[in-house]
Protein backbone atom coordinates (compact mmCIF):
# COMPACT_ATOMS: atom_id res chain seq x y z
CA UNK A 1 0.00 0.00 0.00
CA UNK A 2 0.80 3.32 -1.07
CA UNK A 3 2.48 5.64 2.29
CA UNK A 4 1.60 8.99 1.49
CA UNK A 5 2.93 10.22 4.75
CA UNK A 6 6.34 10.49 3.32
CA UNK A 7 6.58 13.02 0.90
CA UNK A 8 9.64 13.86 0.93
CA UNK A 9 11.43 12.35 -2.07
CA UNK A 10 14.62 10.11 -1.70
CA UNK A 11 18.20 11.15 -2.06
CA UNK A 12 19.49 9.96 -5.81
CA UNK A 13 23.47 10.29 -7.15
CA UNK A 14 23.91 12.76 -9.95
CA UNK A 15 24.54 11.32 -13.20
CA UNK A 16 28.06 11.54 -13.06
CA UNK A 17 28.52 9.46 -9.97
CA UNK A 18 26.19 7.14 -11.63
CA UNK A 19 28.42 6.96 -14.33
CA UNK A 20 31.49 6.30 -12.48
CA UNK A 21 29.97 3.59 -10.57
CA UNK A 22 29.07 2.07 -14.20
CA UNK A 23 32.67 2.05 -15.29
CA UNK A 24 33.31 -0.50 -12.59
CA UNK A 25 29.97 -2.66 -12.86
CA UNK A 26 29.62 -2.37 -16.70
CA UNK A 27 28.18 -0.30 -19.34
CA UNK A 28 25.21 2.00 -19.21
CA UNK A 29 22.20 0.95 -21.18
CA UNK A 30 21.24 4.02 -22.66
CA UNK A 31 17.14 3.67 -24.19
CA UNK A 32 16.19 6.27 -27.09
CA UNK A 33 12.58 7.96 -27.06
CA UNK A 34 10.60 8.96 -29.88
CA UNK A 35 7.78 10.23 -31.55
CA UNK A 36 7.69 9.96 -35.06
CA UNK A 37 6.02 11.88 -37.44
CA UNK A 38 2.33 12.55 -37.62
CA UNK A 39 2.53 11.84 -41.50
CA UNK A 40 1.92 7.94 -42.71
CA UNK A 41 4.44 8.82 -45.69
CA UNK A 42 7.32 10.26 -43.73
CA UNK A 43 7.22 7.96 -40.37
CA UNK A 44 9.52 5.57 -41.80
CA UNK A 45 12.20 7.65 -43.03
CA UNK A 46 11.59 9.64 -39.52
CA UNK A 47 11.67 6.81 -37.35
CA UNK A 48 15.05 5.41 -39.36
CA UNK A 49 16.42 8.67 -38.50
CA UNK A 50 15.95 9.14 -35.75
CA UNK A 51 17.43 5.54 -34.82
CA UNK A 52 20.39 6.63 -36.66
CA UNK A 53 21.16 9.65 -34.73
CA UNK A 54 20.52 7.84 -31.50
CA UNK A 55 22.80 5.26 -32.41
CA UNK A 56 25.66 7.31 -32.94
CA UNK A 57 25.21 9.80 -30.53
CA UNK A 58 25.20 6.76 -27.67
CA UNK A 59 28.33 5.21 -29.80
CA UNK A 60 30.33 8.49 -29.02
CA UNK A 61 29.71 8.35 -25.00
CA UNK A 62 32.57 6.51 -23.08
CA UNK A 63 30.55 3.55 -21.10
CA UNK A 64 26.59 3.88 -22.82
CA UNK A 65 25.23 0.86 -24.54
CA UNK A 66 22.74 1.29 -26.85
CA UNK A 67 19.38 -0.70 -25.38
CA UNK A 68 16.05 -0.69 -26.59
CA UNK A 69 14.22 2.21 -28.44
CA UNK A 70 10.72 3.16 -28.32
CA UNK A 71 9.02 5.31 -30.43
CA UNK A 72 5.18 5.89 -30.50
CA UNK A 73 4.09 7.28 -34.02
CA UNK A 74 1.98 10.70 -35.04
CA UNK A 75 0.52 10.31 -31.14
CA UNK A 76 0.20 14.25 -29.23
CA UNK A 77 2.62 14.79 -26.61
CA UNK A 78 0.30 15.86 -24.21
CA UNK A 79 -0.91 13.01 -22.62
CA UNK A 80 0.70 10.12 -22.03
CA UNK A 81 -2.12 7.68 -21.83
CA UNK A 82 -2.40 6.75 -25.29
CA UNK A 83 1.45 6.22 -25.96
CA UNK A 84 1.91 2.60 -25.81
CA UNK A 85 5.70 2.42 -26.01
CA UNK A 86 6.26 5.28 -23.47
CA UNK A 87 4.38 3.48 -20.97
CA UNK A 88 6.00 0.11 -21.44
CA UNK A 89 9.49 2.53 -21.40
CA UNK A 90 8.66 3.60 -18.07
CA UNK A 91 7.39 0.04 -17.24
CA UNK A 92 10.75 -1.59 -18.53
CA UNK A 93 12.96 1.22 -16.19
CA UNK A 94 10.95 0.33 -13.13
CA UNK A 95 12.01 -2.76 -13.57
CA UNK A 96 15.82 -2.21 -14.14
CA UNK A 97 16.35 -2.95 -17.90
CA UNK A 98 17.26 0.79 -18.72
CA UNK A 99 19.73 3.37 -16.72
CA UNK A 100 19.10 6.27 -18.82
CA UNK A 101 16.38 7.99 -21.12
CA UNK A 102 17.66 10.24 -24.07
CA UNK A 103 14.96 11.38 -25.74
CA UNK A 104 15.07 14.69 -28.77
CA UNK A 105 13.72 17.58 -26.46
CA UNK A 106 10.90 18.11 -23.01
CA UNK A 107 8.12 19.12 -26.10
CA UNK A 108 9.02 15.33 -27.43
CA UNK A 109 8.62 13.41 -23.79
CA UNK A 110 5.55 15.23 -22.90
CA UNK A 111 4.25 18.61 -23.11
CA UNK A 112 1.82 17.97 -19.57
CA UNK A 113 3.75 19.76 -17.11
CA UNK A 114 2.36 17.47 -14.43
CA UNK A 115 3.21 13.77 -16.69
CA UNK A 116 6.64 15.63 -17.42
CA UNK A 117 7.67 15.96 -13.69
CA UNK A 118 5.47 12.96 -12.77
CA UNK A 119 7.28 10.62 -15.09
CA UNK A 120 10.81 11.94 -14.44
CA UNK A 121 10.44 12.26 -10.57
CA UNK A 122 9.22 8.05 -10.37
CA UNK A 123 12.20 7.29 -12.73
CA UNK A 124 14.85 9.46 -10.27
CA UNK A 125 13.63 7.35 -7.37
CA UNK A 126 14.77 4.21 -8.64
CA UNK A 127 18.21 5.91 -10.41
CA UNK A 128 17.13 6.02 -13.63
CA UNK A 129 18.07 9.23 -15.50
CA UNK A 130 16.20 11.02 -18.32
CA UNK A 131 18.37 13.68 -20.73
CA UNK A 132 16.80 15.79 -22.65
CA UNK A 133 19.81 16.28 -25.72
CA UNK A 134 18.52 19.91 -27.01
CA UNK A 135 17.38 21.35 -24.17
CA UNK A 136 20.81 20.07 -22.47
CA UNK A 137 19.04 19.35 -19.38
CA UNK A 138 19.77 15.97 -17.35
CA UNK A 139 16.97 15.31 -14.34
CA UNK A 140 20.31 13.55 -12.45
CA UNK A 141 21.72 17.12 -12.30
CA UNK A 142 21.25 19.14 -9.09
CA UNK A 143 19.32 21.23 -10.86
CA UNK A 144 17.98 19.36 -13.50
CA UNK A 145 13.98 19.15 -12.04
CA UNK A 146 14.26 22.86 -11.94
CA UNK A 147 15.12 23.78 -15.54
CA UNK A 148 12.81 20.92 -16.53
CA UNK A 149 9.74 22.42 -15.10
CA UNK A 150 10.36 25.50 -16.77
CA UNK A 151 10.86 23.90 -19.96
CA UNK A 152 8.01 21.73 -19.64
CA UNK A 153 5.88 24.71 -19.00
CA UNK A 154 7.03 26.36 -22.09
CA UNK A 155 5.84 23.46 -23.78
CA UNK A 156 2.78 23.13 -22.20
CA UNK A 157 2.01 26.64 -22.88
CA UNK A 158 2.77 26.59 -26.18
CA UNK A 159 0.38 23.44 -26.84
CA UNK A 160 -1.88 25.20 -25.71
CA UNK A 161 -1.83 28.22 -28.01
CA UNK A 162 -1.67 25.72 -30.93
CA UNK A 163 -4.85 24.09 -29.89
CA UNK A 164 -6.80 27.43 -29.73
CA UNK A 165 -5.31 28.38 -32.87
CA UNK A 166 -6.69 25.09 -34.33
CA UNK A 167 -9.90 25.17 -33.01
CA UNK A 168 -10.39 28.90 -34.19
CA UNK A 169 -9.48 28.13 -37.88
CA UNK A 170 -11.97 24.94 -37.28
CA UNK A 171 -14.58 26.89 -36.41
CA UNK A 172 -14.42 29.13 -38.96
CA UNK A 173 -14.18 26.39 -41.53
CA UNK A 174 -17.06 24.68 -39.76
CA UNK A 175 -19.30 27.99 -40.53
CA UNK A 176 -18.46 27.78 -44.21
CA UNK A 177 -19.58 24.15 -44.54
CA UNK A 178 -16.55 22.07 -44.47
CA UNK A 179 -17.34 18.44 -42.71
CA UNK A 180 -14.62 17.66 -40.17
CA UNK A 181 -14.93 13.94 -39.58
CA UNK A 182 -14.14 10.28 -41.58
CA UNK A 183 -16.58 8.11 -43.75
CA UNK A 184 -20.27 7.38 -42.33
CA UNK A 185 -22.20 4.36 -43.83
CA UNK A 186 -23.99 6.13 -46.90
CA UNK A 187 -21.77 9.00 -47.08
CA UNK A 188 -17.48 9.84 -48.17
CA UNK A 189 -16.08 12.97 -46.75
CA UNK A 190 -13.49 14.10 -49.23
CA UNK A 191 -11.60 17.60 -48.82
CA UNK A 192 -14.64 18.39 -46.73
CA UNK A 193 -17.57 17.77 -48.46
CA UNK A 194 -19.89 15.02 -48.26
CA UNK A 195 -20.69 12.79 -51.24
CA UNK A 196 -23.34 10.07 -51.60
CA UNK A 197 -22.11 6.52 -51.38
CA UNK A 198 -25.13 4.99 -53.67
CA UNK A 199 -24.47 1.39 -52.37
CA UNK A 200 -24.66 2.10 -48.46
CA UNK A 201 -27.37 4.67 -49.46
CA UNK A 202 -29.97 1.71 -49.81
CA UNK A 203 -28.80 0.29 -46.68
CA UNK A 204 -29.66 3.99 -45.23
CA UNK A 205 -32.83 4.04 -47.02
CA UNK A 206 -33.47 0.03 -45.68
CA UNK A 207 -32.85 1.15 -41.77
CA UNK A 208 -35.45 3.63 -42.54
CA UNK A 209 -38.12 1.81 -44.22
CA UNK A 210 -37.96 -1.23 -42.13
CA UNK A 211 -38.18 1.64 -38.80
CA UNK A 212 -40.93 3.51 -40.07
CA UNK A 213 -42.95 1.79 -42.29
CA UNK A 214 -42.48 -1.94 -40.86
CA UNK A 215 -42.79 -0.57 -37.62
CA UNK A 216 -39.89 -2.55 -36.58
CA UNK A 217 -37.42 -2.12 -33.57
CA UNK A 218 -33.64 -1.03 -33.60
CA UNK A 219 -33.11 -4.61 -32.33
CA UNK A 220 -34.82 -6.11 -34.53
CA UNK A 221 -33.49 -4.07 -37.46
CA UNK A 222 -30.56 -5.24 -36.44
CA UNK A 223 -30.40 -8.95 -36.12
CA UNK A 224 -32.02 -8.77 -39.75
CA UNK A 225 -28.98 -6.93 -40.96
CA UNK A 226 -26.70 -9.44 -39.79
CA UNK A 227 -28.84 -12.18 -40.84
CA UNK A 228 -28.94 -10.79 -44.33
CA UNK A 229 -25.25 -10.59 -44.43
CA UNK A 230 -24.97 -6.37 -44.35
CA UNK A 231 -22.01 -5.45 -43.31
CA UNK A 232 -21.68 -1.93 -40.91
CA UNK A 233 -19.32 0.58 -42.22
CA UNK A 234 -16.93 0.34 -39.14
CA UNK A 235 -16.74 -3.73 -39.73
CA UNK A 236 -18.24 -4.75 -37.05
CA UNK A 237 -22.19 -5.78 -37.20
CA UNK A 238 -24.96 -3.64 -36.61
CA UNK A 239 -26.04 -3.21 -33.03
CA UNK A 240 -29.48 -1.17 -31.72
CA UNK A 241 -27.00 1.80 -30.88
CA UNK A 242 -26.00 1.49 -33.98
CA UNK A 243 -29.37 1.76 -35.58
CA UNK A 244 -30.29 4.62 -33.64
CA UNK A 245 -27.41 6.96 -34.51
CA UNK A 246 -28.94 6.65 -38.06
CA UNK A 247 -32.23 6.97 -37.69
CA UNK A 248 -31.10 10.28 -35.63
CA UNK A 249 -28.10 11.38 -38.24
CA UNK A 250 -29.09 14.84 -39.35
CA UNK A 251 -26.54 14.38 -42.03
CA UNK A 252 -29.20 11.80 -44.08
CA UNK A 253 -31.29 14.69 -44.29
CA UNK A 254 -28.94 16.92 -46.02
CA UNK A 255 -28.24 19.00 -43.44
CA UNK A 256 -24.84 19.28 -41.13
CA UNK A 257 -25.17 19.56 -37.82
CA UNK A 258 -21.22 20.33 -36.11
CA UNK A 259 -19.47 20.46 -32.80
CA UNK A 260 -21.53 17.70 -31.50
CA UNK A 261 -18.71 16.71 -29.25
CA UNK A 262 -16.00 19.34 -27.63
CA UNK A 263 -12.43 18.83 -25.92
CA UNK A 264 -12.40 20.59 -22.59
CA UNK A 265 -8.93 20.16 -22.04
CA UNK A 266 -6.20 20.61 -24.72
CA UNK A 267 -3.91 18.40 -22.47
CA UNK A 268 -5.83 14.77 -22.54
CA UNK A 269 -7.30 15.38 -26.61
CA UNK A 270 -10.39 13.75 -25.03
CA UNK A 271 -13.97 14.53 -26.18
CA UNK A 272 -17.10 14.88 -24.46
CA UNK A 273 -20.66 15.18 -25.91
CA UNK A 274 -21.54 19.34 -26.22
CA UNK A 275 -24.37 19.42 -23.99
CA UNK A 276 -23.99 23.32 -24.31
CA UNK A 277 -20.63 24.13 -23.17
CA UNK A 278 -19.84 25.18 -26.93
CA UNK A 279 -22.41 27.00 -29.34
CA UNK A 280 -23.27 24.10 -31.98
CA UNK A 281 -23.06 24.68 -35.85
CA UNK A 282 -26.09 23.58 -37.63
CA UNK A 283 -26.26 24.20 -41.44
CA UNK A 284 -29.78 23.42 -43.73
CA UNK A 285 -29.42 21.59 -47.08
CA UNK A 286 -25.58 21.89 -46.73
CA UNK A 287 -25.33 18.36 -48.90
CA UNK A 288 -27.61 15.68 -51.09
CA UNK A 289 -29.40 13.98 -48.73
CA UNK A 290 -30.23 10.19 -49.03
CA UNK A 291 -33.35 10.22 -46.89
CA UNK A 292 -36.63 12.88 -47.63
CA UNK A 293 -37.49 15.30 -45.33
CA UNK A 294 -40.80 14.09 -44.70
CA UNK A 295 -39.91 11.12 -44.03
CA UNK A 296 -36.77 11.98 -41.66
CA UNK A 297 -39.48 14.45 -40.10
CA UNK A 298 -41.76 11.45 -39.68
CA UNK A 299 -38.99 9.32 -38.07
CA UNK A 300 -38.28 12.04 -35.66
CA UNK A 301 -41.49 12.11 -34.20
CA UNK A 302 -41.97 8.37 -33.92
CA UNK A 303 -38.46 7.58 -32.38
CA UNK A 304 -40.13 10.25 -29.95
CA UNK A 305 -43.40 8.44 -29.43
CA UNK A 306 -41.39 5.08 -28.75
CA UNK A 307 -39.04 6.30 -26.20
CA UNK A 308 -39.74 5.86 -22.80
CA UNK A 309 -40.69 8.57 -20.40
CA UNK A 310 -38.08 10.71 -18.82
CA UNK A 311 -39.21 9.60 -15.30
CA UNK A 312 -38.67 5.92 -16.54
CA UNK A 313 -35.10 6.87 -18.08
CA UNK A 314 -34.44 7.92 -14.66
CA UNK A 315 -35.90 5.42 -12.28
CA UNK A 316 -34.10 2.71 -14.58
CA UNK A 317 -30.43 4.74 -14.40
CA UNK A 318 -30.66 5.36 -10.58
CA UNK A 319 -32.32 1.81 -9.84
CA UNK A 320 -28.79 0.66 -7.76
CA UNK A 321 -26.20 2.61 -5.68
CA UNK A 322 -23.81 2.13 -8.59
CA UNK A 323 -25.71 2.52 -11.72
CA UNK A 324 -23.97 4.05 -14.95
CA UNK A 325 -21.04 4.49 -13.00
CA UNK A 326 -18.88 0.95 -13.69
CA UNK A 327 -16.92 0.94 -16.82
CA UNK A 328 -14.94 -1.92 -18.07
CA UNK A 329 -11.03 -0.98 -19.06
CA UNK A 330 -12.66 -2.01 -22.52
CA UNK A 331 -14.62 1.42 -22.71
CA UNK A 332 -18.16 -0.31 -22.17
CA UNK A 333 -20.35 -0.13 -18.87
CA UNK A 334 -21.04 -3.00 -16.59
CA UNK A 335 -24.72 -4.05 -16.18
CA UNK A 336 -26.08 -5.60 -13.26
CA UNK A 337 -27.51 -9.06 -14.08
CA UNK A 338 -29.33 -10.82 -11.23
CA UNK A 339 -29.87 -14.08 -10.49
CA UNK A 340 -32.23 -16.59 -7.61
CA UNK A 341 -30.41 -18.74 -5.62
CA UNK A 342 -30.65 -20.91 -2.19
CA UNK A 343 -30.89 -18.10 0.55
CA UNK A 344 -31.79 -15.09 -1.75
CA UNK A 345 -30.36 -13.20 -4.59
CA UNK A 346 -27.18 -13.09 -6.17
CA UNK A 347 -26.49 -9.65 -8.15
CA UNK A 348 -23.54 -9.05 -10.02
CA UNK A 349 -22.25 -6.73 -12.38
CA UNK A 350 -21.03 -7.72 -16.32
CA UNK A 351 -19.31 -6.12 -19.01
CA UNK A 352 -22.24 -5.07 -21.50
CA UNK A 353 -19.48 -6.28 -24.33
CA UNK A 354 -19.10 -9.73 -22.91
CA UNK A 355 -22.71 -10.04 -22.15
CA UNK A 356 -23.34 -9.31 -26.00
CA UNK A 357 -20.40 -11.12 -27.60
CA UNK A 358 -18.92 -13.25 -24.97
CA UNK A 359 -15.56 -13.84 -24.75
CA UNK A 360 -13.05 -11.75 -26.90
CA UNK A 361 -12.97 -13.68 -30.72
CA UNK A 362 -13.19 -12.63 -34.34
CA UNK A 363 -16.20 -12.26 -35.34
CA UNK A 364 -18.29 -12.84 -38.65
CA UNK A 365 -16.30 -10.35 -40.34
CA UNK A 366 -13.53 -10.75 -39.17
CA UNK A 367 -13.26 -7.85 -36.63
CA UNK A 368 -12.67 -8.27 -32.95
CA UNK A 369 -15.36 -8.63 -30.54
CA UNK A 370 -16.70 -9.26 -27.12
CA UNK A 371 -14.29 -9.20 -23.84
CA UNK A 372 -12.77 -11.46 -20.86
CA UNK A 373 -13.86 -9.56 -18.20
CA UNK A 374 -14.73 -11.22 -15.56
CA UNK A 375 -18.47 -10.49 -13.34
CA UNK A 376 -18.14 -8.82 -10.22
CA UNK A 377 -20.18 -9.21 -7.36
CA UNK A 378 -22.10 -6.49 -5.60
CA UNK A 379 -20.87 -7.45 -2.45
CA UNK A 380 -17.24 -7.04 -3.74
CA UNK A 381 -17.71 -3.81 -5.17
CA UNK A 382 -19.50 -2.36 -1.64
CA UNK A 383 -16.14 -4.15 0.17
CA UNK A 384 -13.60 -2.00 -1.88
CA UNK A 385 -15.53 1.22 -1.86
CA UNK A 386 -16.10 0.96 2.04
CA UNK A 387 -11.93 0.45 2.24
CA UNK A 388 -11.51 3.00 -0.43
CA UNK A 389 -13.75 5.85 2.01
CA UNK A 390 -11.94 4.69 5.05
CA UNK A 391 -8.40 4.97 3.41
CA UNK A 392 -9.05 8.26 2.46
CA UNK A 393 -10.73 9.55 5.74
CA UNK A 394 -7.91 7.66 7.30
CA UNK A 395 -5.07 9.73 5.27
CA UNK A 396 -6.65 12.52 4.69
CA UNK A 397 -4.00 14.82 5.69
CA UNK A 398 -1.29 13.33 4.03
CA UNK A 399 -3.31 13.30 0.90
CA UNK A 400 -3.75 16.93 1.21
CA UNK A 401 0.29 17.66 1.54
CA UNK A 402 0.12 15.44 -1.38
CA UNK A 403 -1.50 18.22 -3.03
CA UNK A 404 0.53 20.63 -1.95
CA UNK A 405 3.31 19.77 -2.36
CA UNK A 406 2.58 18.79 -6.21
CA UNK A 407 0.82 22.45 -7.04
CA UNK A 408 4.14 24.24 -5.13
CA UNK A 409 6.36 22.30 -7.57
CA UNK A 410 4.13 23.64 -10.74
CA UNK A 411 3.71 26.83 -9.21
CA UNK A 412 7.24 27.56 -7.87
CA UNK A 413 8.84 28.72 -11.32
CA UNK A 414 4.82 30.06 -12.38
CA UNK A 415 3.78 32.86 -9.92
CA UNK A 416 1.49 35.33 -11.14
CA UNK A 417 2.98 38.27 -13.56
CA UNK A 418 2.39 41.79 -12.83
CA UNK A 419 0.62 43.32 -15.95
CA UNK A 420 0.72 47.04 -14.84
CA UNK A 421 3.73 47.85 -17.25
CA UNK A 422 2.84 46.51 -19.63
CA UNK A 423 -0.61 48.11 -19.42
CA UNK A 424 1.14 51.25 -18.92
CA UNK A 425 3.23 50.66 -22.34
CA UNK A 426 0.27 49.97 -24.26
CA UNK A 427 -1.30 53.55 -22.78
CA UNK A 428 1.97 55.36 -23.91
CA UNK A 429 2.03 53.58 -27.81
CA UNK A 430 -2.10 54.87 -27.95
CA UNK A 431 -0.84 58.34 -26.89
CA UNK A 432 1.61 58.20 -29.35
CA UNK A 433 -0.80 57.56 -32.23
CA UNK A 434 -3.14 60.08 -31.07
CA UNK A 435 -0.31 62.61 -30.79
CA UNK A 436 1.01 61.87 -34.59
CA UNK A 437 -2.26 63.14 -35.54
CA UNK A 438 -2.10 66.02 -34.29
CA UNK A 439 1.51 66.63 -35.80
CA UNK A 440 0.19 65.31 -39.37
CA UNK A 441 -2.95 68.44 -38.45
CA UNK A 442 -0.50 71.22 -37.17
CA UNK A 443 1.68 70.52 -40.75
CA UNK A 444 4.97 69.32 -38.99
CA UNK A 445 4.67 65.36 -40.84
CA UNK A 446 3.23 64.67 -43.64
CA UNK A 447 0.45 62.31 -44.55
CA UNK A 448 2.30 59.45 -45.91
CA UNK A 449 4.79 59.80 -42.52
CA UNK A 450 2.13 59.86 -40.22
CA UNK A 451 -0.13 56.36 -42.28
CA UNK A 452 4.15 54.87 -41.30
CA UNK A 453 4.19 56.11 -37.93
CA UNK A 454 0.20 55.10 -37.27
CA UNK A 455 0.99 50.94 -39.01
CA UNK A 456 4.25 50.93 -36.27
CA UNK A 457 2.15 51.46 -33.61
CA UNK A 458 -0.05 49.44 -34.21
CA UNK A 459 1.80 46.76 -34.93
CA UNK A 460 3.72 47.47 -31.54
CA UNK A 461 0.46 47.97 -29.89
CA UNK A 462 -1.02 43.96 -30.93
CA UNK A 463 2.63 43.07 -29.97
CA UNK A 464 1.95 44.66 -26.43
CA UNK A 465 -1.58 43.14 -26.36
CA UNK A 466 -1.04 39.87 -27.32
CA UNK A 467 2.09 39.82 -24.19
CA UNK A 468 -1.05 40.65 -22.11
CA UNK A 469 -3.30 38.40 -23.17
CA UNK A 470 -1.15 35.63 -22.58
CA UNK A 471 0.15 36.64 -19.00
CA UNK A 472 -3.71 36.97 -18.30
CA UNK A 473 -4.14 33.67 -19.33
CA UNK A 474 -1.44 32.43 -17.26
CA UNK A 475 -2.28 34.03 -14.30
CA UNK A 476 -5.79 32.85 -14.75
CA UNK A 477 -4.64 29.32 -14.98
CA UNK A 478 -2.70 29.54 -11.90
CA UNK A 479 -5.99 30.86 -10.19
CA UNK A 480 -7.64 27.92 -11.43
CA UNK A 481 -5.46 25.50 -9.67
CA UNK A 482 -5.18 27.45 -6.40
CA UNK A 483 -9.40 27.18 -6.87
CA UNK A 484 -8.96 23.32 -7.65
CA UNK A 485 -6.85 22.86 -4.59
CA UNK A 486 -9.70 24.00 -2.22
CA UNK A 487 -12.01 21.98 -3.96
CA UNK A 488 -10.03 19.03 -3.23
CA UNK A 489 -10.39 20.26 0.74
CA UNK A 490 -13.49 20.26 0.28
CA UNK A 491 -14.49 17.38 -1.08
CA UNK A 492 -12.10 15.50 1.27
CA UNK A 493 -13.79 17.60 4.25
CA UNK A 494 -17.20 16.21 3.32
CA UNK A 495 -16.11 12.36 2.85
CA UNK A 496 -14.54 12.56 6.48
CA UNK A 497 -18.19 13.84 7.38
CA UNK A 498 -19.62 10.47 6.54
CA UNK A 499 -19.66 7.94 9.73
CA UNK A 500 -21.70 5.03 8.81
CA UNK A 501 -21.78 3.03 5.27
CA UNK A 502 -24.41 3.01 3.00
CA UNK A 503 -25.33 2.74 -0.51
CA UNK A 504 -26.72 6.57 -0.43
CA UNK A 505 -23.47 7.28 1.28
CA UNK A 506 -21.60 5.56 -1.97
CA UNK A 507 -24.06 7.11 -4.34
CA UNK A 508 -23.43 10.21 -3.28
CA UNK A 509 -19.39 10.25 -2.79
CA UNK A 510 -18.74 7.96 -6.31
CA UNK A 511 -17.60 9.09 -9.73
CA UNK A 512 -17.04 5.87 -10.77
CA UNK A 513 -15.48 2.46 -10.78
CA UNK A 514 -12.87 1.39 -13.58
CA UNK A 515 -13.34 -2.47 -13.67
CA UNK A 516 -9.86 -4.10 -14.62
CA UNK A 517 -8.93 -7.50 -15.18
CA UNK A 518 -7.17 -9.85 -12.74
CA UNK A 519 -9.23 -8.96 -9.49
CA UNK A 520 -8.51 -5.37 -9.82
CA UNK A 521 -10.29 -2.03 -9.99
CA UNK A 522 -9.85 1.82 -9.76
CA UNK A 523 -12.37 3.54 -7.14
CA UNK A 524 -12.81 7.46 -8.33
CA UNK A 525 -14.35 9.78 -5.70
CA UNK A 526 -16.27 13.14 -6.74
CA UNK A 527 -13.93 15.99 -7.31
CA UNK A 528 -10.76 14.29 -6.05
CA UNK A 529 -7.80 14.22 -8.16
CA UNK A 530 -6.56 10.72 -7.26
CA UNK A 531 -8.26 7.49 -7.45
CA UNK A 532 -7.89 4.06 -5.42
CA UNK A 533 -6.52 1.46 -6.96
CA UNK A 534 -7.45 -1.68 -5.18
CA UNK A 535 -6.54 -5.61 -5.96
CA UNK A 536 -8.89 -7.82 -4.37
CA UNK A 537 -9.73 -11.62 -3.49
CA UNK A 538 -12.82 -13.45 -3.47
CA UNK A 539 -13.45 -16.52 -1.41
CA UNK A 540 -16.82 -18.90 -0.86
CA UNK A 541 -20.26 -19.12 -3.00
CA UNK A 542 -23.60 -17.50 -1.82
CA UNK A 543 -23.71 -16.78 1.70
CA UNK A 544 -20.53 -17.96 2.49
CA UNK A 545 -19.07 -15.52 -0.09
CA UNK A 546 -16.33 -13.03 1.28
CA UNK A 547 -14.61 -10.32 -0.35
CA UNK A 548 -10.88 -9.65 0.84
CA UNK A 549 -8.94 -6.53 -0.01
CA UNK A 550 -5.38 -7.76 -1.39
CA UNK A 551 -4.10 -4.14 -2.01
CA UNK A 552 -4.92 -0.13 -2.19
CA UNK A 553 -2.97 2.33 -3.25
CA UNK A 554 -3.22 5.96 -4.76
CA UNK A 555 -2.55 6.22 -8.25
CA UNK A 556 -2.51 9.54 -10.41
CA UNK A 557 -5.69 10.02 -12.73
CA UNK A 558 -5.74 11.49 -16.02
CA UNK A 559 -5.65 15.58 -16.24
Amino acid sequence: MKQLSNIAMPHVQTILAHRALSATQGKIIVSPYCRVSTDKNDQANSYASQISYFSEYVNRQENWELGQVYADEGLSGTSVKKRKQFNRMIEDAMHGKINLIITKEVSRFARNTVDTLTYTRKLKERGVGVFFVSDNINTMDADGELRLTIMASLAQEESRKTSERVKWGQRRQMEKGVVFGRDLLGYTVKEGKLSVNECEAEIVKLIYHKYLVEGKGTRVISRELYEAGIKSKRVKEFSNTMILKVLKNEKYVGDLLQKKTFTPDYLTQSKKANKGQEDKIYIRDNHEPIIERNIWDSVQRELERRSPPLEQKQRHTNRYWCSGKLFCECGQRFISKTRKLKGGKHKAWRCLEAVNNGSEKIGKFGESIGCDSGSVNDRTLLVCVANAVKYVQGNTRAIINEMLYEFSQIQSENKPTDTSQIESKIAIVQDKKLKSIDLMLEGIISKEALKARQAEYEIEREQLVSRLRDIQIKNSQLSTQTNNLDTYKTALNEILKFTTDTDLLYRELLDKITILKDKTLIIHLNALPYGIKIEYKTTGKNNSFTANIHSLELVNLPA
